[in-house]
């Protein structure tokens, strides 16, 4: 297994660039986001430089990501975890950055951070159309950043605890190499489930927010899913 984390990311996208590696539906708005490995690399290489340039965050800072299962949440965590950082999901001590989107605006104002950039997950990316004060637009400020990040080569301090979680919940959720695999986002909203196991596996990522029972067997066929976990 790989040392740290952006090395396997890194290892997954290069197994084949083109081929989806995040499918992302919202079932509530009908959107439909595919990220090849290459788009996501991409994202991921802004948000990195977004952290070390903007926010001049260093090898084992916390970062608080409070975010729902998402491909832009699946972005930011592994910008987060390229940068080396310390990932928070729950409120408590002060943290250098902070994401979060608008359903949590409010419980991420009164935590203790340096920045904090909000995201208003919408289709397509789009930025949004207010910001509240003491927030920054993460879509906005992002799209500005450099395509390209060199991963620190030594990781984080959660990498090896992270990399085991995530290999034991492969084998237990029977996720292996090349698979398709589906993810009821309500159903499995930790990141270890729906985005670091199916990496570590070597499988891509069909995530379905807010699924539709009567869409699912469709979409197993349409996307020729191999494991659904719902």
């Amino acid at each position: 297994m790989a040392e740290n984390i952006a090395r396997v990311f890194a290892d997954a996208v290069a197994a084949d660039p083109t081929r989806p590696l995040l499918t992302w539906y919202d079932d509530a708005t009908g959107e439909r986001t595919e990220l090849s490995g290459a788009t996501c690399a991409n994202w991921v290489a802004k948000t990195a430089n977004l952290l070390v340039d903007d926010a001049a965050v260093a090898p084992g800072d916390p970062v608080g990501v409070l975010l729902p299962p998402h491909w832009q949440s699946a972005v930011v965590l592994l910008g987060c975890w390229s940068v080396g950082a310390t990932v928070v999901q729950g409120p408590g001590a002060p943290v250098e950055v902070l994401f979060t989107g608008l359903d949590r605006a409010d419980e991420a104002a009164d935590w203790p951070a340096g920045e904090r950039y909000l995201l208003g997950l919408a289709p397509l990316g789009l930025p949004l159309r207010e910001v509240p004060a003491g927030f920054v637009d993460y879509i906005a400020e992002v799209r500005g950043q450099g395509d390209h990040f060199g991963a620190y080569p030594d990781g984080g301090p959660q990498d090896a605890e992270l990399l085991a979680r995530a290999a034991r919940r492969g084998a237990e959720l029977g996720v292996g190499a090349g698979d398709r695999v589906l993810v009821d986002a309500a159903r499995y909203p930790d990141p270890v489930d729906w985005l670091l196991a199916p990496l570590v596996a070597g499988a891509s990522v069909v995530l379905c927010g807010r699924l539709d029972p009567a869409r699912l067997a469709d979409r197993v066929d349409t996307e020729k899913v191999t494991v659904s976990l719902t």
